[in-house]
């Protein structure tokens, strides 16, 4: 199966149809967050750089054809029309790491009609998880106030492709390293990783597993101390690394109990032993909101190991995304239903201090102090420039979270600032929405080109 399959079958029954009708004029289709999810108070856009590989590599090829035409029951020939369809347009987007607001597009796409809706749902499905997932692990690396973060998602995100896009995430974040030994190799990311609870119940004691595991790994090593009892198991670690010479980056990891509780014990017997440089590493259901928790409570961990509830981004595992038609043929159009009304036209956002964003017209004068974040990525069907890296988007997301009001960078309650709408597209929506009525009026029913 081609990556042009990635597509619900009404996308390709418009595209057709579009097709048969002559349809084939540039369109413009914006992708944005209509709302942000409860507890969150910005967006970390992420997303684009896999999204851009689809766009350069997509063309519908003979077995596309042939799978388009069974879901639909129709003869091939039927289909044919799609054969060879390619992506030749243009994207505009934001880059990836840059904070973004509800309602500002993440992407603007302009391309024949026929292709740019056949790219909907890879693009909607690219950037709404990533975009999601980047977000819940851009607040744990504000709740760690300056402590490592690393990445044990794996085994419990939505399969391993997931994994991978989470590992990724989590390094363009801010996360020191990952468990995940594919994305550690295919991203250039620090691995790390421990033992499990079976390796130590697969020995006789505790002690010997230890001893066996720093003779398989040598250099750094971390113990797993809460098997069974906690404090025995902190001591036995304590004794076997005060006997190896523990070096740089050895260190012991808890993974249940009230881990707050349990560090500060563990931290009093590591130091009764002699040795402060060991680290205390905590994992087991961890997120920003406990992140910050232990925090406030002081305690004594040097590293958050976070893992199911943000690989899925548990408390908001989605975000409401839009891909929406807002101009064909080089006439704006927008949709006029209730609560989901679009604005029209092509889009930039402009950036002005303190988060005062505005969203005007693609061609509008910016306002005073505001800079662009919609950027030419893509233009006839090729990047603009070579790919993007992940130390280019950290940088990006550093930069942009020190200017986020503090409001809008709290966990828990946060208040996220709100755009603007500039009073140019303000007007062309007004435009547009008389101009719409006019039509349904005079045609008693639906007029065209103004529903996407």
């Amino acid at each position: 199966m081609s990556d042009a399959m990635t597509t619900d079958l009404y996308e390709a029954t418009m595209a057709l149809s579009y097709l048969r009708e002559g349809m084939t004029a540039p369109a413009t289709f914006d992708l944005y967050a209509r709302r942000l999810p409860p507890e969150r108070g910005f967006l970390v856009a992420a997303g684009l750089e896999p999204a851009l590989d689809y766009l350069s590599g997509f063309r519908v090829g003979p077995e596309d054809v042939a799978a388009f035409a069974a879901a639909m029951h129709r003869p091939y020939e039927d289909l044919e029309p799609l054969l060879g369809l390619g992506f030749d347009g243009e994207v505009r987007a934001v880059p990836e790491g840059r904070v973004v607001l509800a309602g500002e597009p993440l992407l603007e796409l302009t391309a024949p009609l026929p292709q740019a809706q056949l790219v909907e749902t890879y693009l909607l499905g690219q950037l709404n998880h990533q975009t999601t997932v980047a977000s819940k692990a851009a607040r744990c690396v504000l709740a760690a106030q300056g402590r490592a973060v690393v990445d044990f998602s794996l085994r419990r995100t939505h399969g391993p492709q997931a994994g991978l896009q989470a590992a990724r995430l989590g390094a363009l974040t801010g996360f020191a390293a990952t468990s995940n030994v594919a994305a550690a190799d295919a991203y250039g990311i620090e691995a790390t990783g421990t033992m499990a609870h079976a390796y130590i119940e697969a020995f006789p004691d505790e002690e010997t597993a230890f001893r066996a595991f720093a003779r398989t790994h040598p250099g750094p090593v971390t113990f797993l101390v809460d098997t069974y009892d906690t404090a025995a198991g902190v001591a036995t670690a304590a004794r076997v690394l005060r006997e190896l010479g523990p070096g740089p980056g050895s260190a012991i990891r808890l993974d249940s109990g009230d881990l707050g509780e349990e560090a500060v014990r563990a931290r009093a017997i590591l130091d009764a032993a002699g040795l402060p440089e060991v680290r205390i590493v905590a994992s087991g259901g961890l997120d920003e909101y406990a992140v910050q928790e232990l925090i406030r409570s002081g305690a004594p961990i040097d590293v958050f190991a976070v893992g199911t509830r943000v690989g899925v981004s548990a408390d908001a595992a989605y975000l409401d995304t839009a891909y929406k038609l807002v101009a064909y043929d080089g006439e704006p159009v927008m949709k006029l239903s209730s609560a989901k009304a679009t604005a029209p036209g092509p889009k930039q956002v402009w950036r002005r201090p303190g988060y005062a964003d505005v969203i005007g017209e693609r061609d509008e004068l910016p306002p005073h102090g505001g800079t662009p974040l919609l950027e030419t990525v893509m233009r006839a069907g090729r990047r603009t420039a070579a790919p993007d890296t992940l130390d280019r988007a950290r940088r990006r997301l550093g930069a942009d979270l020190a200017g986020l009001p503090p409001q809008a960078r709290r966990i828990r309650h946060p208040a996220p600032p709100r755009p603007a709408t500039s009073a140019g597209l303000a007007r062309l929506a007004g435009r547009v929405r008389h101009r719409i009525e006019q039509r349904l009026a005079a045609s008693g029913g639906t007029g065209p080109r103004q529903a996407a």
